[in-house]
């Protein structure tokens, strides 16, 4: 297995496994259009042509950016691949000398495995002016801040 660049022919893919955990209520959904306009910032985890893992790195701001629909094939669940794609995000991050790294996420156990703290939302202001302000869970948001910083 392999982490590489996502590329236009895996979009429908990376769509797909989103979208199975969008429906669980784990991630939020993704627009096919969205996954394009933002398939730069995409790496997916590939065991020969299957796309069994994906995460984004969204750039928020001069040193913040974002872990963005990190999500792992059921049927590879618990074989470290989540692991393996925040740890390749994170090395990306620093290459583009991104001081901090944050998450809104459910699963906080597995961010706190991953070097991550709890941080209040408060302290991400960037976070809430770009992308919360547009996002249907804005009044009712229970997803937890995590924050890791480089280096």
């Amino acid at each position: 297995m392999k982490i590489c660049n996502a590329v236009t022919s895996d979009v429908k893919g990376i769509y797909s496994l989103i979208e199975v955990y969008a429906k669980e209520g784990v991630v939020l959904p993704r627009s096919l259009l969205s996954l394009y306009q933002y398939l730069q910032c995409l790496y997916v985890m590939k065991e020969g042509e299957n796309i069994v893992g994906v995460a984004g790195l969204h750039v928020l701001g001069e040193d913040l950016a974002e872990v963005r629909s990190l999500v792992v094939s059921h049927t590879y669940a618990g074989q470290g691949i989540g692991r393996m794609l925040v740890n390749h995000v994170m090395n990306e991050a620093a290459k583009i000398k991104v001081s901090r790294v944050i998450s809104l996420t459910y699963e906080t156990e597995f961010f706190q495995k991953c070097g991550f703290d709890f941080v209040n939302r408060d302290a991400l202001p960037e976070k809430v002016w770009i992308d919360c302000r547009h996002c249907p869970k804005v009044d009712y948001c229970d997803e937890v801040a995590m924050i890791r910083y480089v280096g």
